[in-house]
């Protein structure tokens, strides 16, 4: 007797958008009980695989097969009804219904006279959140969730369609480390229980931590479907960016020079207490520390987002007043926000557009001059100082008037740093500066950070990526609850060094 057919596969499928094609032929098989990996760069065609097997789209050649018999999924009820489900990062629940009512909405158990029969929708719910491994309680209510327990409720909602593959789209981006253990503990217990996980992340670490088997794409096409046990992480990078990443963490050596930014005792109650620090041109100071220890706080509060109670902050000797951010810029300090989708960009509005927004008063100085309506904005201006920076950063577009938010994440990051950068900063703050993106493009913008140092710029890094830290920071600070805790110079600092300090272990 042969091998059991998968549960869910596609056959030299091709998809493409007008002269787009993001799909290339690409064949996949997920099998039951096996948590199987998809990975590739932003761009390389892994959303539109998704929405493939979901019935969002349709092939235009190849096949779906289900059970190893060609299906055509017309739309993403008849994927649900053939047990196909979707986790993606951020569900949507209806905050106002409980957790039973959403797991169950439009299909609820009925009692006699066709009322609904709560008490046995909350006995299934119970049994769900048994079966997971989860004491979540039916009855709550769905509004305030955590997004972790959103993504478990609808785990439960795929298991009362009884749901054979499961696909998690970047399911851990907005989740804490516990959080992310749980939700690997939930997987691992449908795996057992028989079934299909399709895994998608740019987390490397978690690919190899969960997944039996791993699907590479790159630009549309399939590279390899093989094991993950013998793999190395650089063997995975060499068939995402088809190339070998030498310099995944290209640092440039730098003379540090003048201090350029310096904190001094900042202060606001109950977030954070006596903060100091400096850097100097030519850095990259990382702030290091747990979710939660005060480190995008300490970045909003120097840029004048957020008041400050005591303290001060000097940039090139210039003491900033607080809450002030057109201050801040004045004085040469740019932030970019760890949220670039509601604090970095504008989505519907165009790539120049973006990048031209913290240069109105350039442009407008560099235009025609002013009106009866008012200070005239060069369109001219606009567009070629957002090629420049296009080409800079390696942007990958089709039309620079096209909205931002076609972009994939990591070009998207590309034009929030474009967007500061126009403004020729001397301090650059960057906070959680390659979340979200992919190998090869987090490769580009450590690039770009070493090369801003090495020309002069003063650094600050806010980062969780442990690696990213060791690899880019001059000096590493660690905060632990609201309080620098610890100072660690490259040649000193390692993963178990900077724990330590975040956890208060260190001696």
């Amino acid at each position: 007797m042969g091998p059991a057919a998968p549960v869910l596969a596609l056959s030299g499928v091709s998809k493409s958008f007008g002269a787009v094609r993001a799909l290339r032929g690409v064949t996949l098989d997920l099998y039951a009980g096996e948590a199987h990996a998809l990975a590739g760069e932003n761009g390389a065609g892994k959303s539109t695989l998704v929405k493939t097997l979901s019935g969002v789209h349709r092939p235009d050649t190849g096949q779906v097969l289900l059970d190893g018999r060609p299906v055509e999924f017309h739309s993403p009820a008849d994927a649900q009804a053939a047990g196909v489900a979707v986790i993606y990062q951020e569900p949507t629940l209806f905050p106002d219904l409980s957790v039973a009512e959403n797991i169950f909405i439009g299909r609820h158990p009925r009692a006699r006279l066709g009322r609904i029969d709560r008490d046995r929708m909350h006995a299934s719910t119970a049994a769900l959140f048994a079966r997971l491994g989860v004491p979540l309680d039916p009855r709550q209510p769905a509004r305030g969730l955590s997004i972790a327990d959103q993504q478990l409720v609808e785990i439960a909602k795929a298991l009362s369609r009884e749901a054979r593959v499961l696909i998690m789209d970047e399911p851990t981006a907005a989740l804490s480390g516990a959080e992310v253990a749980r939700l690997f503990a939930v997987v691992k217990a449908l795996r057992e229980q028989g079934c299909a996980v399709l895994f998608i992340s740019h987390r490397l670490d978690e690919i190899f931590e969960l997944c039996q088997r791993v699907t590479t794409l790159r630009d549309g096409a399939w590279v390899a479907s093989e094991p993950v046990a013998g793999l190395t992480h650089d063997d995975l990078i060499r068939r995402m960016v088809g190339r070998d990443l030498d310099a995944l963490y290209p640092k440039l050596d730098t003379v540090p020079g003048e201090v350029a930014l310096r904190v001094h005792r900042l202060t606001r109650e109950g977030v954070f207490t006596d903060v100091s620090f400096e850097v100097r041109r030519g850095e990259i100071v990382a702030l290091a520390g747990l979710v939660g220890a005060g480190r995008s706080e300490v970045a909003r509060a120097i840029f004048g987002v957020d008041r400050w109670d005591a303290g001060w902050v000097e940039v090139n000797g210039r003491r900033l007043p607080p809450a002030s951010p057109t201050a801040a810029m004045s004085a040469g300090l740019a932030l970019v926000p760890e949220d670039r989708r509601q604090q970095g960009l504008v989505m519907d509005q165009s790539i120049e557009r973006n990048i031209g927004l913290t240069g109105l008063r350039a442009l407008r100085h560099s235009s025609l001059g002013r009106s009866s309506l008012g200070p005239v904005i060069s369109r001219a201006a606009e567009r070629d100082r957002a090629r420049d920076w296009a080409i800079r950063l390696r942007l990958k577009y089709n039309r620079l008037s096209d909205a931002v938010s076609v972009l994939s994440g990591g070009n998207q990051q590309k034009v929030v740093l474009g967007k500061w950068l126009s403004t020729r900063p001397q301090v650059l703050i960057v906070d959680e500066p390659t979340r979200g993106i992919d190998v090869g493009t987090k490769a580009e913008v450590h690039r770009l950070l070493s090369e801003l140092a090495a020309d002069g710029m003063a650094v600050l890094m806010i980062s969780s990526d442990l690696p990213e830290v060791l690899g880019m920071a001059d000096r590493v600070l660690v905060m632990q609850e609201g309080r620098l805790i610890a100072e660690i110079p490259r040649d000193r600092a390692t993963e178990e060094s900077v724990m330590a300090a975040a956890t208060g272990r260190a001696a």
